[in-house]
Order: C-alpha cells, then sequence, then structure tokens
C-alpha cells in the first residue's frame, strides 16, 4: 500500500500528457510524436530525480532531528553510514518506471531498450540498498553482541556475494527476456568453472566458518604463524584474507584456509589469563659446583635471610624437602648451587611481580659441554609486552650479581680480552733439561 502511494498512476501520467500537448500548440509544433516523447521523458526523469531528492531530504532531516531529541545512536550510525540516503536512491527508478512507459505511444525497439535498462537500474540500486542494510545490520550486532570478537566478517561478505549473484541473475534475465529460474537451471552445466573461479572464496567461507564455530581466532589475537612471517595482532577477518598487524606495523594477509590447513599459535589465553612464562636459562661453569660447608651455610643465610627458615626446615627434617607445590622453595643444603637454587625460588616467591599461584621452577637442565643450564620457570604478574620485559630483565640481573656471593660462575665464552692475558708457562721438564745459560756457562769454564 505504502508502495502503491509513492508511485504515480495512470491518472498523473495522463494529466502529464494533456499539459505536454498544451505546450506545443501554444509553440506551433501540435501533434508532433517524436518531440512530445522526448519532452514527455525528460519531464518524467526531472520529476523522478526531484522526488527522490526532496524524499531523501525529508528523510535525513527527519532523522537528525529524532536524533537531537532522543540523543539515538542508531540514527547517527544511520547516518554516519549513509543507510538512508542509499535507500532513498530507490524512489527515482520507481517513479520512472510508473510514468516512463505513458511516454511511448507505441511497442518500438527504443521503447524495449528503454524499459530493459530501466528495470536493470532499479535492481542494482535495491541491491545496493539491501547490502546497505545488511551491512548496518551485521555492524551494529558486530558492535553490541559479538563480545568475543569472532570473525564474523566473512559470513557478512558471503551474504552480499550472495545478494548480487541473485541481482546478476536477474539483470541477465531482463536482458535475454528469459526468466530467472531457466537461468538457474542452466547453470549446472557451468557448476565445474564457477568452483574454478570462486574456488579462493569457497575455501575462504568454508574456513571461515571453521575459525568462528571453534573460536579458532577472534579480531584482536596476537597470532603466531610458523609457516609464514605474520607474528602479529589480527586486525581483520574476511571471506579471501586474515590480515595480522606484525610487531613491525607491516601487515601480513593470508588466506583465511591456511590457518585452517596448518597449525598456528594463538597467544590468547596467556592474555586472558593475566599472566607470561618466563623460562629462559644461565650456564653455571661445573668447576664452580662445590660441597656446601656449615661455614658457608652459616655466611649465606647470614646475608640472604630469607633462605633461613627452609635450610632450619631441611636440618630438622634430616633430609631434601621435595614439596609437590606449584609454587614452593626447592633446593638443598649439600652444594652451594643447591643453595642458590632454593634462594632463587624464595626470592621468586617474594617478588610481587612474580604470580605465586602459578608454577614456580628453578631447575636444572642436561649438562652441556659449556656446564649446567640453571633455568628460572616462574609466569609473571602482567601480560604487558613492556613490563613483561622489564620483570624478565630484572630477575636475570639478580642471578648475575648473587650467583657470585654463592661461589658460583656463569659461563661466557672466551672474548678478546682474556686471550690477550693467557700467560704461557712451559712444562717443569722442559725447564729440568735446558738448565740457565750463565750455569751452563760457568761449568764449561
Amino acid at each position: 500500500m505504502l508502495l502503491s502511494a509513492l508511485i504515480p498512476s495512470n491518472r498523473v501520467a495522463q494529466w502529464l500528457l494533456v499539459h505536454i500537448h498544451h505546450l506545443l500548440d501554444a509553440v506551433g509544433l501540435k501533434k508532433n510524436q517524436t518531440i512530445e516523447e522526448v519532452i514527455y521523458a525528460a519531464i518524467i526523469v526531472c520529476i523522478a530525480l526531484f522526488i527522490g531528492w526532496a524524499i531523501r531530504n525529508i528523510v535525513l532531516y527527519g532523522v537528525r532531528k529524532f536524533m537531537l531529541m532522543r540523543h539515538s545512536t542508531v540514527g547517527k550510525e544511520l547516518i554516519d553510514h549513509k543507510v538512508l540516503s542509499r535507500c532513498s536512491h530507490i524512489i527515482p527508478p520507481l517513479v520512472l518506471l510508473a510514468l516512463l512507459p505513458f511516454a511511448f505511444t507505441s511497442e518500438t525497439a527504443l521503447r524495449v531498450i528503454v524499459l530493459r535498462g530501466l528495470l536493470i537500474y532499479t535492481v542494482v540500486v535495491v541491491c545496493r540498498a539491501i547490502c546497505t542494510v545488511t551491512k548496518f545490520i551485521w555492524l551494529r550486532f558486530d558492535e553490541t553482541r559479538n563480545s568475543k570478537n569472532l570473525p564474523l566478517g566473512g559470513i557478512l561478505d558471503t551474504a552480499v556475494g550472495i545478494i548480487w549473484f541473485i541481482a546478476v541473475i536477474i539483470c541477465i534475465s531482463i536482458v535475454v527476456n528469459k526468466s530467472p529460474v531457466n537461468l538457474l537451471t542452466g547453470l549446472g552445466a557451468f557448476a565445474a568453472v564457477l568452483m574454478l573461479v570462486f574456488k579462493d572464496s569457497i575455501l575462504g567461507l568454508v574456513a571461515g566458518l571453521q575459525l568462528s564455530q571453534n573460536d579458532m581466532l577472534r579480531v584482536g589475537d596476537w597470532i603466531v604463524v610458523p609457516s609464514t612471517i605474520a607474528n602479529g595482532i589480527v586486525i581483520d577477518v574476511n571471506l579471501t584474507a586474515v590480515k595480522v598487524q606484525n610487531w613491525d606495523n607491516t601487515i601480513v594477509t593470508l588466506p583465511p584456509y591456511t590457518l585452517v590447513s596448518t597449525s598456528f599459535q594463538n597467544w590468547r589465553g596467556m592474555t586472558e589469563s593475566g599472566c607470561r612464562q618466563i623460562a629462559r636459562s644461565v650456564i653455571i661453569d661445573s668447576d664452580t659446583i662445590v660441597p656446601a660447608t656449615k661455614e658457608m651455610i652459616s655466611e649465606i643465610t647470614g646475608k640472604y635471610p630469607i633462605i633461613k627458615a627452609y635450610i632450619d626446615k631441611i636440618d630438622s627434617l634430616g633430609h631434601n624437602d621435595y614439596n609437590p607445590g606449584l609454587a614452593v622453595v626447592n633446593g638443598t643444603n649439600q652444594t652451594n648451587l643447591g643453595l642458590f637454587r632454593a634462594y632463587m625460588c624464595q626470592w621468586l616467591l617474594n617478588n610481587p611481580a612474580i604470580r605465586s599461584d602459578e608454577q614456580i621452577l628453578v631447575r636444572l637442565m642436561p649438562p652441556t659441554g659449556e656446564g649446567i643450564p640453571l633455568q628460572i620457570w616462574c609466569f609473571t604478574a602482567t601480560t604487558n609486552f613492556t613490563a613483561y620485559e622489564a620483570i624478565q630483565s630484572a630477575v636475570f640481573e639478580h642471578v648475575a650479581v648473587t650467583a657470585i656471593d654463592f661461589g658460583l660462575r656463569l659461563f661466557n665464552d672466551p672474548s678478546g680480552t682474556d686471550v690477550t692475558t693467557v700467560t704461557l708457562t712451559p712444562p717443569a721438564s722442559a725447564q729440568t733439561n735446558n738448565p740457565a745459560p750463565n750455569a751452563a756457562a760457568g761449568s764449561a769454564s
């Protein structure tokens, strides 16, 4: 009913024809059919454009006023995304379809061409309006309901692609004057060609659905794809591409099916947990590991009293304490390295930057030709990149300066300075077999 009220009727067309006849009579061009058709068509086009312009401005003016009165967020977004403006473009072709046929008195080839062109234009405008509304609905859903930032852009692209595909089929049916059903039936023979042409889009659609259904990827996730150079934040996921902004601000574009067909690392779990792992080793020189004496233990506990309670506990038990907890002190009182492990465990437990409800380990790794690796395994209380690196650096700076007090030395490859300070001492046998020159000369004399 509303559409019928908006589109002018046959009476309007007859009224326009009568006034055009009077105008032609006044200028002396009475009953000139060609001129009548041209003038009528020009007037109809002008009227249609004016009606579309008027309705668009009236609607936009009303929405702006409503938005100012109600402070409507939806109304503001409708204007910002030009939804109403693009939908209002439907009015001019509807007016033209209602009035333009009356400009032609006979079924000429020109009339057929003009009407078919106008129908195609109407289909395109309607399709564009539907796509605009669809994108706006998806945008509202993505902002208000998609709290998990699921990659739904591929589904939107698929919906828009289906709408345009239907529009193209309808336009072709108008050009060839055939039913769209017949065209769709005939497309079965070109299914293989279509699958080849739209292979990436089809794979992207399936991959996007898998990524969304299994919650494998969200916009804002930090991902690492080992088979590529992608290592950064996901900024966009659509039907044919996943865009990742690397830490050097370069953009890496990946097809969605790459993330489904191969493995990739998603750091979302780390971000949501609020803590990040430290798992780094230093190498202890094996020559500096010695048995712990009572004097050594007394000196160390005097300088680092935080491990005195643990040492006293071991002494009272008569053996080492192997506590299976996540964050406990783990060490021995038998070697200086065992004392150092106990101290580092206690120091990490007392550090507010380290999570005490997560795993804390100070453990020895398999020996190497360079020494015995001592690994620090713990979790920081923040996932912020700058804070994480600062905490990790502070931990190993503390290891470097306190290991000396336990009689331990960290391994370093020889540097240029070490090589220049090496003193070569001849073996004792060489000194015995080769007496000093002065002594040899005295015996000869």
